[in-house]
């Protein structure tokens, strides 16, 4: 479990502290206005209204205890960048900004954020990726080269063996998982046989992915 200040409260902020909840992590949440924080609230250990570019503010909240600040902020990119900036100078230890675009992540990262988040960025390749392709059911980018996916068994692996498939050899790809009747089994070794209706994790570059599974 860990402790997590959570501000700006907007959708994606709401969403982040309802899995952070979900995840039993004691949550703080923070934003400006009253009837988001409130809604909020049930998801939280504590809440606080205020301007989290206020130094005297944010610094009343004792940043330095938190293991996670999270600015999710997403309609007013200055007040993203301030607050930032100041959790950072007041010993935040890990402070996530988000971003919308890779201008915003380049002044986010100069000015005190450890790590950056894009998230219609990546729900749009997700969702680009998911809908295009009628038989993967999951995509989750690793970086701009790597990726994992779930698909459906290729019709010309049932029945075959993971060492007769031989896809590492072929395309670098590795098999993590094999999901059968809505259990996910990962131990996989050159004798899992494959059989219909499984559904398959794997991982590999993105350039041998597309190719192997016509992505």
């Amino acid at each position: 479990m860990k402790s997590i200040l959570l501000i700006g409260l907007g959708r994606f902020g709401k969403h982040i502290a309802m899995e952070l909840y979900n995840l039993g992590h004691q949550v703080m949440v923070v934003d400006s206005n009253e009837e988001r924080l409130n809604e909020v609230l049930p998801y939280a250990t504590n809440g606080q209204i205020g301007d989290s570019t206020n130094e005297v503010f944010l610094s009343s909240l004792g940043v330095r205890d938190f293991d996670v600040c999270i600015v999710a902020i997403g309609n007013d990119f200055q007040s993203s960048l301030e607050t930032t900036c100041l959790l950072k100078e007041l010993g935040g230890k890990l402070v996530v900004a988000r971003a919308e675009r890779d201008g915003q992540a380049k002044f986010l990262l100069r000015n005190g954020a450890d790590e950056v988040v894009y998230p219609e960025k990546q729900l749009a390749k997700w969702t680009a990726i998911r809908f295009t392709s009628n038989h993967i059911l999951d995509y989750i980018a690793l970086d701009n080269d790597h990726a994992i996916v779930e698909l459906d068994l290729p019709d010309a692996w049932a029945g075959k063996t993971v060492g007769k498939i031989d896809i590492r050899r072929k395309y670098g790809i590795n098999i993590l998982g094999v999901k059968r009747s809505g259990k996910l089994h990962l131990t996989v070794t050159p004798d899992t046989q494959f059989s219909e209706g499984d559904t398959v994790l794997v991982l590999g570059e993105n350039r041998a992915l597309q190719k192997a599974f016509r992505i």
